[in-house]
């Protein structure tokens, strides 16, 4: 499943990966990029014109202002990694990208600090008049009088999302002297508890209570519009509602009246529905109500946050388009860095065994032997597997990388795939697409092996017809960092599955090594490593172990053999079929 860092032009030179950045982006991120990356910052893009050139990168870094469509990620036909530099990524189409196999990864945590502090600016700046103030003054007036505030120590901060954020605002609120009550449907009452804050179980409770209300949730369709008319009016009169999360939430108009009607005493808003607002829209008319303390989406705008979310997404960027996970992939599972370590070697061997296995068992029939009695497999691939893990491997409880690396390793050689990477973000859709099962065992059984952790691949022959099917079988394992097949068919063996390889299956009798490196080098081919493997042994009478009749050679070549030599090699004696496999 990794993603390779560069690729090869048709003249053999190395081509570094591309990344498009449309939008500014804090330069010690880019940085880090430009080390291995071709960077181009093209600001200004209209839609057009990013949808005419978006099919030349691996990747796209985005802020807020560019919109990630369908349609873009349809055209990004090299798009392996879309990052959003910030927190939330509604403008980014992810379930578009995940249907194409895009990972879509954002920075939740790097501008939790700017976002919550300038919460609490607002607050303040809304309960002391600061703005206005600082406007009459520079007016040449002095208006003490109508400037008068209210304290916000003993007040309660109503508190809607306790995430990172929410979590950070009621901390510094509880600084301040306030108390903090907070609704989330998610949160852990013991975390709540131990941060001094109060959880409350109804949107309802929560309004009734509150001086202060400020929001901290994304803009998904059960919190678009969750404050409107209504839930305005049943607030307390003169309270005061902040907004440094998502434009969308509150109902501007609604927010207008209550304003206009006195019910309440003024609003904090940095974020709104249409970004910048448009011309007599209600938020324009807000912006300019003197109760209105109005910012242009300023809650990650400072040098720190900048740099954090940079960094932190183009971090990202560059483990993805190395084929390690992401931290903050939005539509990835959630593996922990320790179990990814872990599994990394896994990964490789099983997109090898998949791969192994199709162009193994898919072999044509002219790659067989034509002696009628010839009863080895061909063409008999299936859609139905068992995914084994023995040994350690088996005490792991999340294997989506493996069960991704499986489906791409079956399907890229046989599948075009036109636009879409099969990785961790789709493969349970390709799997389903492509009508293919994937049953994950993990065998708790005693395992007689001499390595820590094995992967067996069973392929189940279809409903009808499948009894007698011979075995289709893959085993390997991994040493350190090197993977090895230590099980083909009925055969022991143990070969690095890299590179090209040459699968002879013929009768175990003498000679038969001579005859195929004979034939390879008469025709210029030359054998870099070879394997032996005879059937494994079972169970005879009286518990002797007996093997069978056949063997089979896996032999390591420098280059593709041609369909001439493979021909040549099944007319020989004693050679049942030959598999080409390209690894």
């Amino acid at each position: 499943m990794p993603i390779p860092d560069g690729v090869n032009d048709m003249n053999g030179s190395h081509v570094r990966p591309k990344v498009l950045v449309p939008e500014k982006l804090s330069p010690d991120g880019l940085a880090l990029l430009r080390k291995s990356l071709v960077v181009e910052e093209r600001k200004g893009l209209s839609a057009e014109e990013l949808l005419t050139i978006i099919s030349d990168y691996d990747a796209l870094i985005v802020r807020s202002e560019t919109k990630v469509t369908a349609s873009l990620l349809a055209a990004g036909k090299g798009l392996k990694v879309v990052a959003r530099a910030g927190v939330g990524v509604d403008n980014v189409d992810v379930e578009a990208a995940t249907k194409l196999g895009i990972v879509v990864v954002n920075s939740p945590s790097g501008n939790i600090g700017a976002a919550a502090e300038h919460t609490i600016a607002l607050l303040l700046a809304t309960a002391r008049n600061v703005p206005d103030a600082c406007a009459s003054l520079k007016a040449g007036k002095w208006e003490r009088s109508r400037l008068v505030g209210v304290e916000i120590k003993g007040k309660t901060l109503g508190v809607i999302g306790f995430g990172k954020v929410g979590i950070t605002v009621s901390r510094l609120a509880i600084g301040l002297g306030m108390h903090v009550q907070a609704l989330d449907p998610y949160a852990s009452p013991a975390v709540a508890a131990s941060h001094n804050v109060s959880l409350v179980s109804s949107l309802p409770d929560l309004l009734a209570v509150s001086d202060f209300l400020t929001i901290h949730t994304p803009l998904i369709a059960s919190t678009k519009g969750m404050i409107s008319g209504k839930e305005l009016q049943s607030m307390k009169r003169g309270a005061r509602i902040l907004n440094v999360a998502r434009g969308g939430m509150i109902d501007e108009a609604a927010l207008l009246d209550a304003l206009e009607n006195g019910h309440l005493a003024g609003a904090g808003i940095d974020v709104w529905s249409t970004e910048p607002p448009l011309r007599d829209s209600a938020a324009t008319k807000l912006i300019a109500h003197p109760k209105v303390i109005a910012t242009p989406h300023l809650g990650a705008s400072t040098v720190e946050a900048q740099e954090n979310v940079s960094i932190d997404v183009c971090e990202q960027v560059l483990s993805i388009l190395r084929g390690d996970l992401p931290r903050s992939a939005v539509n990835a599972p959630l593996i922990l860095p320790e179990e990814y370590k872990r599994l990394q070697p896994f990964v490789r061997l099983v997109e090898k065994m998949g791969s192994l296995y199709t162009q193994h068992y898919s072999k044509p029939p002219r790659h067989r032997h034509r002696d009628p009695t010839n009863t080895s497999p061909h063409q008999d691939t299936r859609t139905t597997f068992d995914l084994v893990y023995e040994g350690s491997l088996a005490t792991l409880t999340n294997t989506k990388p493996l069960f991704a690396a499986l489906v791409k390793g079956l399907t890229d050689k046989i599948t075009s795939h036109e636009g879409t990477n099969v990785n961790i973000v789709n493969a349970e859709l390709i799997a389903r697409d492509r009508g293919i099962v994937i049953n994950e065992q993990h065998s708790r059984s005693p395992t007689t092996h001499t390595y820590s952790s094995l992967v067996t691949l069973i392929a189940r022959p279809r409903s009808t017809g499948g009894a007698g099917a011979p075995e289709q079988v893959i085993s390997g394992y991994c040493s350190d960092a090197q993977i090895f097949i230590s099980r083909l068919d009925r055969f022991a063996t143990s070969f690095v599955p890299a590179g090209n390889l040459l699968i002879c299956h013929n009768y175990d009798s003498p000679g038969k090594i001579g005859v195929v490196g004979g034939l390879l080098g008469r025709e210029g081919v030359n054998i870099n490593s070879m394997a032996v493997a005879p059937v494994s042994q079972i169970e005879g009478e009286g518990g002797v172990k007996v093997g069978g009749r056949e063997a089979l050679m896996i032999l390591g070549v420098d280059r593709e053999v041609s369909e001439e030599v493979v021909a040549r090699l099944v007319e020989g004696e004693g050679i049942l079929d030959v598999s080409v496999v390209g690894l």
